[in-house]
């Protein structure tokens, strides 16, 4: 590579890149995009191949930005952390917006190559697990399908071990609220996170004097707008396998539909939705 900087301004367009950094070299895009190996002589492959490698690719970045939107509230940085959660919820904007091109997928499209995909599925993804466990719906049960991955079983483990982001933001709240920590309860480490009615008490406050909390209140707002993005991205997941699949299991060995509809039931941050009925 060229060890003098381009300058677009004085030298215009660059049409050779010999010995210089290349759009192909900087994305690596040889390597990206030779990862899509089909097990299928069937059409419609390549696209379920891709929306799940793009959505892969999605929730790296969303991992990114969460753990990034911790570090920040532990440090007290409120408006990188805002700017964090805002891009979190676009990227769940992304994600839903991909199902629809999905959706163009029939029963019988799938139905020609959904047996080269044997016991694999979307049900084993190790970043999907990795964003429920940062947001704080924990179930170390959940670690069995990455055993026989170590690096990635550790690191699954090792956010179990530590306060999910929610966590950090009851803390955060009693912090503010209270002036100590003395009677926060412990956090839900290895368990889905369940409503509490302290935290919720505090969350009432909140919303009952905004000027006074905005800080909080905004904060609040900022979890509402995520988990709601969030939930659709769940919702639109059920109707995309209901619409292709019915009512047949998951090649993961799931109840397919039954499965995610439970799923649909998962709060993220419950005392935020159920503190909007004593309002």
């Amino acid at each position: 590579m060229s060890k003098q900087p381009y300058n677009p301004g004085s030298e215009g367009a660059k049409m050779s890149f010999k010995g210089a950094m290349s759009y192909t070299d900087y994305l690596h895009l040889d390597a990206v995009l030779s990862q899509q190996h089909p097990h299928s002589s069937a059409h419609d492959e390549m696209l379920f191949i891709i929306q799940h490698q793009t959505s892969e690719l999605w929730m790296k970045l969303a991992i990114h930005e969460m753990s990034a939107a911790r570090s920040a509230l532990k440090a007290g940085d409120m408006p990188k952390m805002f700017k964090m959660l805002a891009r979190v919820s676009r990227i769940f904007e992304q994600l839903n917006n991909a199902w629809d091109v999905l959706r163009t997928m029939t029963p019988a499209d799938y139905s020609q190559f959904r047996d080269a995909l044997g016991p694999s599925s979307g049900f084993q993804s190790y970043q999907y697990r990795m964003i429920e466990y940062v947001l704080g719906n924990r179930n170390a049960n959940m670690l069995a399908p990455h055993e026989h991955v170590p690096d990635v079983h550790k690191l699954l483990s090792d956010e179990l071990a530590r306060p999910s982001f929610y966590d950090e933001v009851i803390r955060f709240l009693f912090q503010e609220l209270d002036g100590s920590l003395e009677a926060m309860p412990a956090p839900q480490l290895l368990t889905p996170h369940q409503a509490l009615p302290e935290i919720q008490a505090r969350w009432k406050i909140v919303y009952e004097d905004v000027d006074q909390h905005w800080t909080l209140y905004e904060l609040a707002e900022k979890l509402v707008d995520l988990e709601d993005y969030f939930r659709r991205w769940r919702f639109n997941h059920v109707t995309t396998v209901e619409r292709v699949i019915g009512f047949k299991r998951g090649t993961g060995g799931t109840a397919g539909v039954q499965y995610l509809r439970r799923m649909l039931s998962v709060e993220l941050f419950p005392e935020l939705w159920h503190l909007r009925g004593e309002l």
